[in-house]
């Protein structure tokens, strides 16, 4: 219904921002990775938008770019996930480290995300598969080998954080197995 918001900042706490069109003022709910990239306070601004009509509200939620509008959309798709968690999952992830995550089916890292447990991570690696990061491209998501995948799959199983695990696999020479990256892997961490 309203698809996309153009007017002036009138005003912004985090996680809502007041948005005056014309001298209208919509208040729209955005994850703190658009509400970063904001503007000042009076400046013009455009945000695509998602309305969600409930039996008790009707809420805008605003983003800065197309692919994190569809990666809400996609989100709020899953059995168990609503605006809010969908708000919160990009709040704390990129839509590329979420592809990525899903690629990886990594559900360490969406775990992170306050609000995310273990049987939730689960079902949103089980579901997004396909579809965020298929439409993005393998140069976009950041996608990796599937050996890399699994030697960083092992690493993070081990115990290791993502910052970590990321900084041995960046390290890796490319061709290895996973076996030998593996060993490579943990014989750099132990340093």
């Amino acid at each position: 219904m309203i698809g996309k918001l153009t007017g002036t900042l009138a005003d912004k706490k985090a996680p809502q921002v007041l948005l005056d069109c014309h001298g209208v003022g919509y208040e729209v709910d955005v994850p703190m990775s658009t509400f970063y990239n904001l503007p000042a306070v009076g400046e013009k601004v455009s945000l695509l938008t998602h309305f969600v009509v409930r039996e008790d509200a009707q809420i805008l939620y605003g983003f800065g770019s197309a692919s994190e509008r569809e990666a809400f959309r996609q989100l709020i798709r899953i059995s168990g996930v609503g605006p809010r968690i969908a708000l919160s999952v990009l709040s704390g992830m990129s839509v590329a480290d979420i592809a990525q995550a899903v690629t990886a089916q990594d559900s360490a890292r969406l775990t992170k995300v306050p609000g995310i447990g273990k049987k939730t991570a689960e079902r949103l690696l089980l579901e997004l598969k396909g579809k965020i990061g298929a439409d993005l491209g393998p140069a976009a998501v950041g996608a990796i080998p599937d050996e890399q995948a699994d030697i960083l799959a092992a690493l993070l199983a081990l115990g290791y954080s993502d910052k970590e695990a990321g900084a041995a696999l960046k390290a890796l020479p490319r061709g290895l197995s996973v076996s030998d990256g593996i060993k490579t892997a943990l014989k750099a961490l132990a340093r």
